[in-house]
């Protein structure tokens, strides 16, 4: 119960062997292709894949005017077109399970920044439907979303 996400993949190692994986938190709903970050995986030859994706918008967007505060533009909740967040999602070369240490390794802490600091941490950027479920609030909106009759997958 107090082993940390690196920690949890590590007491895998021995099921994993020496084939590259698929990773994911299970904690979030996509329409992504796992098929093409696959394919892409393997096109780079870098240890490990990461999903990127946009982060959804939790509050209202203002752009303003520096030189006076006017607000130029008013956006609520839009869906965020800059930057990119970790979808949870990613391919991995057994090699990688070298930089989990033991129960207390954090996944998203030293390991993946190394990886990312030895220029072996790619991203697969996923512009499709994609929600997290970390939260009531989360779990809520996705029903909202459901009900609503979008397609998302």
């Amino acid at each position: 119960i107090n082993t940390m996400t690196g920690g949890r993949i590590k007491r895998l190692k021995e099921y994993i062997g020496n084939e590259r994986f698929l990773l994911t938190y299970g904690d979030a709903v996509t329409d992504l292709d796992i098929n093409k970050v696959l394919e892409f995986h393997k096109s780079h030859g870098k240890m490990v894949t990461v999903t990127g994706v946009r982060p959804p918008a939790r509050f209202g967007e203002l752009k303003i005017n520096n030189n006076n505060n006017e607000v130029l533009e008013f956006k609520e909740k839009p869906n965020a077109t800059q930057g990119w967040i970790n979808g949870g999602f990613f391919v991995v070369e057994p090699e990688f399970l070298n930089y989990l240490e033991d129960d207390s390794c954090i996944l998203e802490k030293e390991p993946l920044e190394k990886v990312a600091a030895s220029n072996q941490l790619v991203a697969f950027l996923h512009e499709g439907f994609w929600h997290c479920i970390d939260t009531k609030r989360d779990k809520d909106n996705l029903e909202k979303i459901i009900k609503s009759d979008k397609k998302i997958w």
